[in-house]
C-alpha cells in the first residue's frame, strides 16, 4: 500500500518553508492533538520546493525560526501553516474515510423501523444520494454527528445498542470471555455450579450477529446467545 505523505506549507519573509508530514497526523497536530512530532515528519529536511528537493540552509533556518532543529521548526510549520493535498490524495484519503464511516455505521446504527442493522452497501448508496460530505483528514468520531444528519434525510437511521444474553459452557470460558469483552461492555456476569457463564453483553447492534457467530465458533454450537433488548 502507497504511503500517504504530503506538504506541509509555511510562508516566512517572502519564501515559502516545506515539510513532508503524514497528512492525518499532521492534522491531528495541527489541531492540538496528542501525537508526537517525530511521527508526524516524513525525512528531516526543510525545503524551499519539497518536490523539487531544494533544501533551506541551517543558516537561513536559524535566522527565520530562530533555531535549525527540524523538529522544531517542522512543528510551527504545521501549526502556522497550511496543510497541501494532491488531488488525487484528497480523492484516495476521501474515499477510505468513507469507507471508515461505512464500516461505523453498519456496527452502530439500525433502522429504526426493523431495529436491524443496514447493510453496507445501502449505506454506500444514502452517503451518494445525500451527498454527505466527508472531511479527509478529521476523525470518523468527529464527523459522524454531521454524517448521520445528511444521512437521516434519504435513510432511516439511529446508533442503537443491543443487550445480549450469553451463557458459555464451562470448557470455553478461558478462550471465550477474553473474546466477548472485546467486543462490547460485560454488563452483568455470573457462574453457575458446573462452571459456566452467564454474561450479559452490550454492544453496537450492528454487532450482534458477529457476537452471536463468534459463541457458536467458540463452543462449537454449546454455547447460546440472544439479544435481550435494542435501544
Amino acid at each position: 500500500m502507497k504511503k500517504k505523505v504530503a506538504i506541509a506549507r509555511l510562508e516566512r519573509g517572502g519564501k515559502k518553508y516545506e515539510v513532508y508530514v503524514n497528512p492525518e497526523k499532521a492534522w491531528i497536530f495541527k489541531r492540538g492533538g496528542k501525537v508526537n512530532i517525530k511521527e508526524v515528519l516524513e525525512g528531516e529536511y526543510v525545503y524551499y520546493n519539497a518536490r523539487q528537493g531544494l533544501k533551506a540552509s541551517e543558516t537561513e533556518l536559524r535566522a527565520i525560526f530562530g533555531t535549525d532543529d527540524v523538529y522544531e521548526i517542522a512543528a510551527e510549520i504545521i501549526r502556522k501553516g497550511e496543510l497541501q493535498l494532491t488531488a488525487e490524495q484528497r480523492r484516495e484519503m476521501i474515499e477510505a474515510k468513507k469507507r471508515q464511516i461505512i464500516e461505523f455505521l453498519s456496527r452502530n446504527a439500525i433502522d429504526p423501523r426493523t431495529n436491524l442493522p443496514h447493510p453496507p452497501k445501502r449505506i454506500e448508496l444514502a452517503l451518494e444520494e445525500a451527498r454527505v460530505p466527508i472531511d479527509p483528514l478529521k476523525p470518523v468520531e468527529e464527523q459522524i454527528g454531521t454524517v448521520i444528519k445528511e444521512l437521516r434525510k434519504v435513510l432511516p437511521l439511529k446508533i442503537a445498542v443491543a443487550l445480549m444474553g450469553i451463557k458459555i459452557p464451562a470448557r470455553y470460558v478461558g478462550k471465550a470471555y477474553g473474546v466477548l469483552a472485546k467486543m462490547g461492555k460485560i454488563v452483568r456476569s455470573t457462574y453457575t455450579s458446573d462452571g459456566s457463564l452467564i454474561m450479559e453483553l452490550e454492544v453496537p447492534a450492528g454487532l450482534s450477529g458477529q457476537v452471536i457467530e463468534q459463541v457458536s465458533r467458540i463452543t462449537r454450537g454449546e454455547g447460546e446467545a440472544k439479544i435481550l433488548k435494542t435501544r
